[in-house]
């Protein structure tokens, strides 16, 4: 496949060209400073900024699918699916947050008393994206939110996924690698099974 994919040097990013490439795909990887990308087969490195869709659209033209890996309070998430629809690339995914899910059935993760607040602004942008996203019927988007702690570690390609709820391990703690995240999203973009929803992934 040929894949677009935004804030490609970033933490989520790296790992999603990498895991991409691994899988044999073409990516067009797009960043502010796309210098920072490593030269590989495979990966064309391409500036573009996510907020200026008029310049973006053409970038992500002739691509099977989009992927937008950018901080959310760096963002705007009508200017980014308007670059997706003036594009004409259908297939649309996105890199959640896990504020948006449910640690409680009706109790939102972010509403919890122990909410880490430098986390506030960020996860409360990706439930307004979410939010903006959900009523979207003219693209084929997915959000795919990861587990409460959200860090390096290892590509074990063992985890399991959700709907709108938290994922919790059997010891209390929720979490997923980035690079187990990213398997998971190149599992979706193989194989599409959440269309039109957001989903989530965690140990």
């Amino acid at each position: 496949m040929k894949l677009a994919i935004i804030g490609a040097t970033g933490n989520v990013g790296t790992r999603l060209v990498a895991e991409a490439l691994h899988r044999g795909h073409r990516v067009t990887a797009i960043a502010r400073d796309p210098l920072k990308l490593d030269r590989r087969d495979g990966l064309l490195p391409v500036a573009g900024d996510a907020d200026q869709p008029d310049r973006l659209a053409p970038l992500l033209a002739d691509h099977d699918a989009v992927v937008s890996s950018v901080a959310f309070r760096l963002s705007d998430p009508h200017r980014l699916i308007e670059a997706v629809r003036r594009s004409g690339v259908k297939r649309y995914l996105v890199v959640g947050g896990a504020g948006s899910l449910e640690a409680a059935p009706g109790t939102l993760l972010i509403d919890t008393p122990h909410f880490p607040e430098f986390a506030r602004e960020e996860a409360g942008r990706g439930k307004i994206f979410l939010d903006v996203l959900r009523p979207v019927d003219d693209l084929d988007w997915t959000m795919l939110s990861p587990s409460a702690l959200f860090v390096a570690g290892e590509r074990t390609g063992t985890f399991r996924l959700g709907g709108d709820a938290l994922l919790t391990a059997a010891d209390g703690k929720s979490w997923i690698s980035f690079e187990d995240y990213a398997v998971a999203m190149l599992d979706e973009i193989e194989k599409p099974t959440h269309v039109r929803r957001r989903f989530t992934v965690g140990y």
